[in-house]
């Protein structure tokens, strides 16, 4: 073989196909791709599924999901409360449910440890956690004063700025019957009689001025279950709403048995028609700082427009908080020719009742000889 011959075969020789090994070299690209990805992959599940698992357990914590806060807010909270593992997976995993709108504002008990999908259950649910309650009761007849000083015994506000804040002249939202109050400076105590007789039951960090106003709305929701004619009555007896709630409070300091109250409240009318004082024992206690068995003489002096032996017509307000019952006698009165009532002294707690002075004394007699009887 020439030397040229010689050359040619090894330059032939390089030349050969590289088909098989590029071919390797492909191969393995793709195959280290596709481990990558599949080990992105296998990374991100993993993420999605450590984040989405229950959290630690641990001890019951109470998160509160305000009202107008957003779901996705409101995750960052439970994270930071350690009720759920990642905040940044659970949004997603609520839009991915389409959960969240549903969530009800309120304050809840969550357990570390919980699965999501129950926790998303309790907030669609509102399975809030039940506030801390307060009960009370305000018995019928009873004056300001007297409930300031059941606030005070139980505990929810001090006399003071319960009394500070039932004299204020002020306006009370979400009330209508407190509207009718004068702006009168005889006023003994401006909410006296509107703050309605019932047992009651507020969130027990209820502030005084929140109580006040959830005795008003009583009032309020007391008036609406009346028939609808009641305020046609006020036109018929010549009376506002306010006399109207004043002779209520004064049938029930003087009143005890229910059928006798729509008679009592007929007797005051009349006696107003008349031009006649009242004479009422109730309007001169009211006015004593401790209540009596029996009033003197001197009591009945005392100088004040509430002393209805001194002055005719009605006093300038209410003097205690009258009941439902009250309410209805001042407005559908029993028409009857009486003026004169005198408690029985029999422990009855009933009334004799006549038309002129010279029966009414002849009761007082008869009322004396039942005395201890």
């Amino acid at each position: 073989m020439s030397i040229e011959e010689h050359q040619f075969a090894e330059d032939d020789s390089d030349m050969r196909p590289a088909g098989p090994r590029r071919g390797r070299i492909t191969f393995w690209v793709i195959t280290t791709i596709l481990g990558l990805m599949i080990v992105a992959a296998g990374s991100v599940y993993l993420y999605i599924w450590n984040g989405l698992r229950p959290a630690p357990a641990g001890k019951a914590v109470q998160v509160e999901l305000k009202k107008g806060t957003s779901p996705i807010r409101f995750s960052e909270v439970l994270e930071d409360n350690g009720i759920i593992r990642n905040a940044f997976i659970f949004k997603y995993y609520l839009r991915y449910k389409n959960e969240g709108p549903r969530f009800q504002a309120g304050v809840y008990e969550l357990t570390p440890g919980m699965d999501k999908d129950a926790i998303i259950a309790k907030l669609n649910a509102g399975e809030t956690m039940k506030a801390e309650m307060m009960r009370f009761t305000i018995p019928e007849g009873f004056t300001v004063e007297q409930i300031a000083e059941t606030m005070e015994k139980a505990g929810y506000s001090d006399k003071a700025t319960f009394l500070s804040l039932a004299d204020k002249d002020r306006t009370w939202s979400d009330t209508d019957a407190v509207k009718h109050i004068p702006k009168n400076k005889d006023l003994l105590h401006r909410l006296e009689g509107y703050m309605f007789p019932e047992t009651y039951e507020l969130k027990k960090e209820s502030k005084p001025e929140e109580i006040i106003q959830r005795l008003l709305q009583e009032l309020d929701r007391k008036l609406d279950s009346l028939p609808g004619n009641w305020e046609d009555s006020l036109a018929a007896h010549n009376v506002d709403f306010h006399g109207m709630m004043t002779i209520a409070s004064l049938v029930e300091r003087e009143v005890v048995v229910d059928e006798e109250r729509p008679i009592v409240a007929g007797i005051i009318y009349n006696r107003l028609k008349k031009g006649m004082p009242l004479q009422i024992d109730a309007t001169v206690q009211y006015l004593l700082d401790k209540q009596k068995e029996r009033l003197l003489l001197d009591d009945l002096k005392v100088d004040s427009p509430y002393n209805t032996y001194k002055i005719n017509g009605l006093p300038p307000g209410p003097i205690a908080s009258p009941s439902l019952k009250s309410i209805e006698a001042a407005l559908f009165p029993k028409e009857t020719d009486y003026f004169f009532y005198v408690t029985k002294k029999d422990g009855s707690h009933e009334h004799l009742f006549a038309e002129t002075l010279k029966e009414h004394n002849r009761n007082i007699e008869k009322s004396n000889q039942t005395a201890g009887q």
